[in-house]
């Protein structure tokens, strides 16, 4: 791995390892990575002819990618760092959060600067850059319902945009920064916070834990607590074995196959998702199959939960792959459902 270029607010290196850039710790290769400190270097960094004949891919904390190759072309992190409320008025705030700033991080300082609504959110992994690419949820609530602004490069303009919450087409793990990804960078998020809000405690099982750490009047804090303890029992640390969290996307169907489901299977888990479509559990559909803890060579299926594909230690991108595609043949035969991965799979 060899620097070629230190510049003022960015970094590039050649040849540069990706295992150490991606959770699953799986090894690949990218011809160059740039790191970006300052968003105003994007203008000069998409004039170069790399980044214009190269496929450029945006990686944030690699929390939600498998490489199942080397990418060929260029990699980009954005690795801006700050956090500023921008307005607060008692009751609300509106807090501008760089891309680069780590998730985690954030929804404790929002936690503990006295806000509520992110509390749900916690432990999950990556930057604030990449939240809403995926628009990601846990526990029964989702970041679209804070943002209120996404801060972009726009490539087809050339120029930085600033989308409203309206305007990032946000659905189930989907926005139109996933929709088209080769157009938008992240460069930062506006969040409106409020100080006070209802509390979401009835989702898998968060009041239990919250009873069993003795907790009648809840606070954000104490929720937070409460699903940060669900998750790390639940799911396995990235620090500590190969991961990318949850693998697979609950699918939505339609009511009426749904409907037929659960009478031939009373105990698969399914909640309303719209008028016509109802969500089914991924992690029972998979376990159903008998797939929770199986492991073939390094590549495995997470003992603890069934929607987590785990590397051992040195499983390759493509094995991991291959039990994916493995797993979700099996549901398809059994079930005749589809599951999707919700990492980008390279």
């Amino acid at each position: 791995m060899t620097a070629i270029a230190h510049a003022a607010g960015y970094t590039i290196v050649e040849s540069a390892s990706l295992t150490g850039r991606n959770t699953f710790r799986v090894p690949a290769r990218a011809a160059l990575l740039l790191d970006v400190r300052n968003p105003a270097a994007l203008a000069e960094l998409f004039g170069y002819a790399a980044l214009k004949t190269q496929p450029v891919l945006v990686l944030g904390e690699g929390s939600n990618i498998l490489f199942t190759r080397d990418w060929p072309g260029v990699v980009l992190s954005m690795a801006t760092r700050g956090i500023q409320v921008v307005d607060d008025d008692g009751e609300h705030a509106r807090v501008r959060v760089e891309a680069g700033e780590n998730w985690n991080d954030f929804v404790h300082w929002a936690v503990g600067h006295g806000y509520a609504g992110l509390e749900n959110l916690v432990l999950i992994p990556g930057t604030v850059g990449a939240a809403p690419i995926q628009n990601i949820g846990a526990y029964g609530v989702e970041v679209r319902e804070f943002i209120a602004a996404v801060e972009a490069w726009d490539r087809e303009a050339g120029a930085l945009v600033r989308l409203a919450n309206a305007e990032c087409a946000f659905a189930y793990r989907d926005s139109v920064f996933k929709q088209q990804r080769e157009r938008y960078v992240v460069t930062a998020v506006e969040f409106d916070l409020p100080r006070r809000r209802e509390l979401r405690t009835d989702y898998a099982g968060v009041g239990d834990e919250l009873a069993a750490l003795g907790i009648t009047t809840p606070t954000p804090a104490a929720v937070a607590e409460a699903i940060a303890r669900l998750r790390t029992r639940k799911l396995p640390d990235p620090a500590l074995i190969g991961n990318a969290g949850s693998f697979f996307k609950n699918p939505l169907v339609e009511r009426t196959v749904a409907e037929r489901l659960r009478a031939e299977h009373p105990a698969l888990p399914a909640w309303p998702a719209g008028a016509a479509q109802t969500k089914l559990s991924a992690a029972w559909l998979i376990e159903a199959c008998g797939f929770k803890g199986l492991r073939e060579g390094d590549a495995a299926v997470s003992e603890r939960h069934a929607l987590v594909l785990v590397n051992h230690g040195h499983a390759t991108g493509a094995q991991l792959w291959a039990l994916a595609e493995r797993i979700r043949a099996g549901v398809r035969a059994r079930f005749g459902v589809e599951i999707e991965p919700e990492p980008r799979v390279v």
